[in-house]
């Protein structure tokens, strides 16, 4: 196993020397060795280095899976830069705040949307420069005559940025992770972070080296780009990007990119096994698929599809962590063991380890520099509430049997848990006590047919309001991303809250969905 004292940069150079014409990144429109994404991001990098990035700066990027993405990250690595990867479907002040919390001064943005940032463009705070990927058309308006075409980066004629001195402790992302009582965070992650977890991943996946790494969600997330792409770069195998799920074209796509892994969450294992059987169902090359929940027909699944599937534990702060062990048999309900340089603990309210069988929050200390996020940027108070007696505290409930296997409970976070995005109901109130006629508003997460969660609003309406809940719902599909939008909305004439009024959100549970309006019913 290589130390992984080297940078994302570095890693890549070797890798290209080591292997130039073998392949990297593949998409459904093409793929990219290693050698050319190291030739490719040495000019970007000049571009960029042009447009006035230095090392130690924070760039924005505003992109679906593309080709661009990797290429941006990459050449921004090599000029010691950091990537702060934006989620593409937020919209409105979810999306100014994002941006502005890492003080972004160039945002490079594809043109699919644009609309997006066109909305909120004069709000930002720090941006100055704009990179714009894919054909605008007439969309820059003539405010932004400073945005710039990606191919422009491209032009011979710049020079090549001098040599950086960046190490493996500085930073290579910025993933946002939604909070508890407010806005989105932005882990900071750093060079040995990303290598170190892939190499984590590779040997509790035991993955290899003819290996091709399928990934078809987004990569502003921790599985596409640390728990693919960093892998593949370790292997020197392949890193396979689709440009989205879909459960009609999953298994199609698996095929196209010849994928031998591949990875889940929450209600996507559900709707592919809710698929009718097809005579193709094993005509594929997947030998494993990794994420989580682990569904109670998981076997069944396994016998369909003729593949192992394996469930994991992992957050952005953190990385993949707990492990199921693929030589031993499946314990029913289990995330695994621990793998990599980490402790692991389970403790009660006051941070005392918990007996095994009683649950406890999931707390991690690092065994090694520099391999958990090293806070959250811009936010030095809700990084030492997070890293609290020396030890990082994830706000998810597991238990442990006597033999050290690990069983997730719950998340004492605040956060819903809905179709693979973490959201964080704070942002969600904020959002629908927008609307003028919203008085109050609590969410909370409550069971999905689909696995995971689905997002409820509790809404108490102004006097004399006559919003019905399908307005609400639509009012809040333009200013919301698409997966905050609740399903259900249930319009109370109070919130039971306690005597320091604070919502006791329990008692919103309690009341489930029944006589709640469902907008899926519609």
């Amino acid at each position: 196993m290589r130390t992984c004292t080297q940078t994302l940069a570095a890693e890549l150079r070797q890798a290209a020397l080591e292997a130039p014409d073998k392949p990297f990144i593949r998409f459904p429109q093409g793929e990219w060795t290693f050698g050319a994404i190291d030739r490719d991001t040495d000019a970007l990098a000049a571009g960029l280095y042009a447009q006035g990035v230095r090392q130690g700066m924070n760039v924005s990027l505003m992109m679906p899976n593309c080709i661009e993405f990797a290429l941006a990250w990459f050449a921004l690595a090599k000029l010691g830069a950091v990537a702060a990867p934006v989620n593409t479907s937020f919209k409105g002040m979810v999306l100014v705040n994002a941006i502005d919390l890492v003080e972004s001064e160039l945002l490079i943005v594809h043109a699919s949307l644009w609309p997006q940032l066109a909305d909120v463009r004069t709000q930002l705070a720090t941006v100055r420069r704009i990179v714009h990927v894919g054909e605008m058309g007439g969309a820059v308006a003539v405010d932004d005559a400073e945005a710039v075409p990606w191919r422009s980066l491209f032009d011979a004629d710049h020079v090549a940025p001098p040599p950086i001195t960046a190490g493996f402790a500085d930073l290579a992302l910025l993933l946002y992770t939604s909070g508890t009582t407010g806005r989105s965070k932005a882990a900071m992650i750093s060079n040995r972070f990303v290598l170190r977890q892939a190499q984590v991943f590779i040997d509790g996946l035991k993955l290899r080296s003819d290996d091709v790494l399928y990934c078809p969600y987004p990569m502003f997330h921790l599985d596409a780009a640390v728990m693919t792409i960093a892998p593949a770069l370790m292997l020197r195998c392949v890193a396979a990007i689709g440009e989205r799920f879909s459960v009609s074209r999953y298994w199609d796509e698996v095929r196209t990119m010849r994928a031998t892994v591949f990875d889940f969450m929450g209600a996507t294992l559900t709707m592919l096994w809710k698929q009718p059987p097809t005579p193709r169902d094993r005509d594929h090359a997947a030998r494993l698929g990794w994420g989580v929940p682990l569904p109670a027909w998981a076997p069944e699944f396994e016998e369909r599809f003729g593949c192992r599937l394996v469930e994991l534990y992992g957050a952005t702060e953190v990385g993949g962590i707990l492990f199921t062990p693929q030589d031993a048999p499946r314990r029913v309900g289990s995330c695994g063991k621990p793998v990599g340089p980490w402790t692991v603990q389970l403790v009660d309210a006051d941070g005392f380890a918990v007996a095994p069988g009683t649950p406890g929050e999931l707390v991690v200390r690092a065994e090694e520099p520099s391999v958990l996020m090293d806070g959250y940027w811009g936010m030095p108070a809700a990084t030492i509430a997070a890293f609290r007696n020396q030890w990082f505290h994830t706000g998810d409930l597991l238990k442990q049997d006597e033999d050290g296997w690990f069983y997730f409970v719950g998340r004492k976070k605040d956060i819903v848990r809905r179709r693979g995005e973490n959201i964080s109901a704070a942002e969600v109130e904020m959002g629908v006590e927008d609307h003028p006629d919203v008085l109050e508003c609590a969410v909370v997460g409550v069971p999905s047919d689909m696995t995971e969660e689905e997002v409820m609003a509790c809404v108490v309406l102004r006097a004399g309001s006559t919003l019905a809940p399908m307005e609400l719902t639509d009012w809040c599909a333009v200013r919301m991303a698409k997966f905050m939008v609740p399903r259900y909305v249930r319009v109370m004439p109070s919130l039971p809250k306690t005597p320091t009024d604070k919502v006791e959100k329990f008692r919103l549970l309690q009341l489930g969905v029944a006589g709640a309006w469902d907008r899926d019913s519609v």
